[in-house]
C-alpha cells in the first residue's frame, strides 16, 4: 500500500518531530520520501531589485597582469646595467681608457738601462769596450782608406794592421765611438806579420785589457769590434772555430804576409780589419786581419763565416818592439824550406841550413823533413813560416822531423833575423 501524502511521521513510526529539532522539518524534506515528486524552486528576488546576471569567464582570454612583475624586471635590469657599466669604468681607468694615451703590452714600471747590463755579459763587454775601438782612416792617392784599430796605452798608442796603413803613409785621422776625431801618426809597422802601430794626438783614452791568445779554446765565444763597411761601432758575435791556422796571403808582386791565426765565424767584413777579437771577459785574444770569401776581388768580398784575427801574445810583442825601437823583430829558425812533400806522408822539407842558424845548432840538414813543429802538423812551407813567426826570438821549440826512414826530434832556440 502506497503511503498517503501529507503522513506524519509519527503514524509512519519514525520518530516524534516535536521531540527532535532534526525532526523538525522532515515532513517538508522530499527526499525523506522516495515517492515524493522532486522539483527545483528557484527562489524570486527581494522585491525592489533586479536579478543581475551572473558573470561569464572565457578560460583561453589573456588575463591582464599586475605592475609588480613589471617593476621587478626593470629592477633587475637597472642592477646589471650598473654593474657592467662600473666594471668597464675601472678597466678603463685603470689601462688608461679613452681619456688617456692607449698602452700596448704589459709594460714596466722602470726599464733596465743599457747602463744596468751585468759587466760579464756580451751587453756589458760591448759597453766596456767601444770606447777603447776606433775607425781609422788613410788619405793616399788612391782615396781614403778606412779600416779599425784600439787604444794600447792612455797617451794615445793605438794596435792596427800593415794593410791598413798602407805603404809610404805617415798621417791618419781617428775616429772615436763618440764621434770625435783626432789626427794619429804612424809609428812603425811590421808588413810581414801585418801590424802598425799609429800615435794618436790626445791623452786620458781607455786602454783595452789584453787576453792571453794561448790560453784560449775552440769553441770559446769571441767578439768582433770595428767599422764593417762603414759602419762605425759595429759588434758582432761568435766562437773560435780554429786555432793556428796557417797561410800566406798578399798580391802576386806585393807584400807577402804569414798568419799563424785565430780562425772565428763572427761576421768580419772589409773595414773590420785591425779591430780587435776579444773573450768573454771582454779581453784582446786577436787581431782582426783577414775573411775568407769565394768573391774573385776585395772589393765584392764579403763574409761568409771565415775570419781570421793575428793572436794578441804576437801582435802585443810587435807593437811593444815598435814602440820601443821603432820596428820589429822577426824570428827565424835558421832554415830554407821548399820543395816536394816527401813521399805525400806530409811535413815540410828543409832545403838548406844556415850554418850559424838555430837549425844547424839543433842538427838539422838539408832534406829533412819537419813533420811538426811544437806538436803542430805541417803540410805547406808557409806553415813552418807562420808558425815560427807567432814565436818570439829565444823561444824554444820542439821540431819533429824525418831523416830518411828515422823518425827524430830536437829542441831548436830560435832567433831573430839580422835586419
Amino acid at each position: 500500500m502506497a503511503p498517503t501524502v501529507g503522513a506524519s511521521a509519527a503514524s509512519a513510526g519514525g520518530p516524534d518531530p516535536g521531540s527532535s529539532p532534526w525532526w523538525s522539518d522532515a515532513l517538508r524534506d522530499p527526499w525523506r520520501d522516495p515517492h515524493t515528486p522532486a522539483a527545483v524552486v528557484v527562489q524570486a528576488a527581494p522585491s525592489g531589485e533586479a536579478m543581475a546576471p551572473e558573470p561569464v569567464t572565457d578560460p583561453d582570454a589573456v588575463r591582464p597582469r599586475g605592475l609588480a612583475p613589471v617593476f621587478l624586471v626593470s629592477l633587475v635590469t637597472a642592477l646589471l646595467a650598473g654593474a657592467l657599466g662600473g666594471s668597464l669604468g675601472y678597466a678603463f681607468a685603470v689601462r688608461g681608457g679613452s681619456a688617456g694615451p692607449v698602452s700596448l703590452g704589459a709594460g714596466s714600471a722602470e726599464p733596465p738601462p743599457a747602463a744596468r747590463r751585468p759587466p760579464e755579459s756580451l751587453a756589458g763587454v760591448a759597453e766596456r769596450l767601444l770606447p777603447s775601438v776606433v775607425t781609422v782612416r788613410v788619405s793616399s792617392s788612391g782615396g781614403v782608406g778606412l779600416g779599425s784599430g784600439f787604444v794600447v796605452t792612455q797617451d794615445g798608442y793605438v794596435i792596427t794592421n800593415d794593410h791598413v796603413v798602407g805603404g809610404g803613409t805617415d798621417t791618419a785621422t781617428v775616429v772615436f765611438n763618440d764621434g770625435s776625431t783626432a789626427p794619429a801618426q804612424v809609428v812603425g809597422k811590421d808588413p810581414e806579420s801585418d801590424i802598425a802601430v799609429i800615435k794618436v794626438s790626445r791623452t786620458g783614452l781607455a786602454p783595452v785589457e789584453f787576453g792571453d791568445s794561448d790560453g784560449i779554446a775552440v769553441g770559446d765565444p769571441v767578439l768582433a769590434f770595428g767599422t764593417p763597411l762603414s759602419l762605425a761601432n759595429t759588434v758582432t758575435s761568435g766562437i773560435v772555430s780554429a786555432l793556428d791556422r796557417t797561410f800566406q796571403n798578399g798580391e802576386p808582386g806585393g807584400q807577402v804576409r804569414y798568419y799563424a791565426a785565430i780562425q772565428t765565424d763572427a761576421a768580419v767584413n772589409r773595414g773590420n780589419s785591425g779591430g780587435p777579437l776579444v773573450d768573454s771577459a771582454g779581453r784582446v785574444i786577436g787581431v782582426n786581419s783577414v775573411i775568407q770569401s769565394p768573391a774573385a776581388d776585395e772589393e765584392t768580398a764579403g763574409n761568409v763565416g771565415l775570419a781570421f784575427a793575428i793572436p794578441i801574445n804576437q801582435a802585443k810583442r810587435l807593437a811593444q818592439e815598435i814602440i820601443d825601437t821603432g820596428r820589429a823583430r822577426r824570428t827565424i829558425i835558421g832554415a830554407q824550406v821548399g820543395g816536394a812533400r816527401a813521399g805525400g806522408a806530409g811535413g815540410v822539407r828543409i832545403a838548406s841550413v844556415d850554418p850559424a842558424g838555430p837549425a844547424a845548432d839543433a842538427g838539422l840538414r838539408a832534406g829533412d823533413v819537419v813533420v811538426k813543429l811544437d806538436g803542430r802538423s805541417l803540410a805547406e812551407p808557409s806553415d813552418l813560416i807562420a808558425l815560427v813567426r807567432k814565436y818570439a826570438p829565444g823561444s824554444v821549440v820542439n821540431v819533429e822531423y824525418r831523416r830518411g826512414s828515422a823518425q827524430q826530434s830536437a829542441s831548436v832556440t830560435l832567433a831573430a833575423d839580422a835586419k
